[in-house]
C-alpha cells in the first residue's frame, strides 16, 4: 500500500466515524423528543381524567344545587363555570386553575323546572 493511499483510507475511516456520530447524535435527539411528548401526553391525560371525575360529579347535581353554584369557582386544581343559558340547561365547563381560559371538557345538564 502507498503512503498516499494510507493516507486517503485514514481521511475515509474519519469522515465515516464523523458522519456515524451524527447520525447517532440525531438519533438521540429524536428518542429525547419522542420521551418528552409521551410525558406530555400522560399528564395531560391524567389532567383529563380527574377533570371527567368533576364532571361526572356536577352532572349528578339537582336544580337547586346547580342554582347555587353558577358562576366560576375554583374545585380543587380546576376551575368550574356554571352558567343558566335557558331556564331549564345548564352549561358546566371545567378548567385548569392556571389557565381559566381554555376549556377541558364541557356538559349541557338538562334539569326541568319543578312543578
Amino acid at each position: 500500500m502507498l503512503r498516499s493511499e494510507r493516507g486517503v483510507v485514514l481521511l475515509e475511516v474519519i469522515i465515516a466515524l464523523t458522519l456515524l456520530t451524527v447520525s447517532g447524535l440525531s438519533m438521540i435527539a429524536i428518542i429525547a423528543s419522542g420521551l418528552e411528548t409521551q410525558r406530555q401526553v400522560r399528564r395531560h391525560e391524567r389532567e383529563l381524567l380527574a377533570a371527567d371525575r368533576v364532571l361526572a360529579a356536577y352532572a349528578l347535581l339537582t336544580r337547586g344545587d346547580l342554582d347555587l353554584r353558577l358562576g366560576r369557582r375554583a374545585v380543587g386544581e380546576f376551575q368550574i363555570g356554571v352558567q343558566r343559558p335557558e331556564p331549564t340547561l345548564y352549561r358546566v365547563g371545567i378548567s385548569p386553575g392556571d389557565a381559566p381560559d381554555v376549556e377541558l371538557l364541557v356538559t349541557v345538564l338538562y334539569r326541568p323546572v319543578s312543578p
